[in-house]
């Protein structure tokens, strides 16, 4: 696997190298020593399937609170997705920062998500489905959500929105104000 730190600290695109021969490829998805390598030393908890249906599906901004936060491991493996990630960590010198990356089938790129930050993607084809690993169990109590579109963070989303959850849809917008009081 080939890591590559991205502009967010801790975080990181991950690339599979495939052995390939007369039979086909090969690749290592996950090797828990080559992870710890990079400091990524996070449990699995859960691993999840996202299955959409339609292209311009949005899924997210989604985190969990203390003590509950998550560190996740997403791959698309069928179709494409942009997957976005937002520093949500206040002494962060990228606090309130965003980074994305196409995902998709064709690419086999993972992104590597710490804790304390927000996570949605968008969907750039039909049938697309998306496995992740969770460090954390899911705990309502502890979810929380970011608007998709909010100017504050404004993420630049490759596609139209076409579909999302009412849910999703009415996170509360970011406070600016907040932004003044970070160092």
């Amino acid at each position: 696997m080939r890591f590559t730190q991205t502009p967010l600290p801790g975080a990181y695109t991950i690339d599979l190298e495939p052995f390939t021969d007369d039979r086909g490829e090969f690749a290592r998805a996950y090797c828990a020593r080559e992870f710890a390598e990079h400091g990524i030393t996070a449990d699995v908890a859960q691993a999840n399937l996202s299955q959409n249906s339609r292209r311009g599906t949005l899924r997210g901004m989604h985190y969990q609170l203390p003590p509950a936060t998550e560190a996740k491991l997403v791959r698309c493996v069928r179709g494409a997705i942009f997957d976005a990630i937002v520093d949500l960590r206040p002494e962060s010198v990228t606090y309130r920062q965003w980074f994305g990356a196409e995902l998709s089938a064709a690419n086999g790129r993972a992104l590597f998500v710490p804790e304390q930050f927000g996570h949605g993607f968008l969907t750039l084809a039909d049938d697309t489905l998306v496995h992740y690993q969770v460090s954390e169990f899911y705990t309502p109590g502890a979810e929380r959500g970011l608007r998709y579109d909010d100017p504050a963070l404004g993420i630049d989303w490759p596609d139209e929105v076409r579909l999302i959850s009412d849910k999703d849809a009415s996170w509360p917008l970011l406070d600016p104000a907040a932004d003044s009081a970070q160092p």
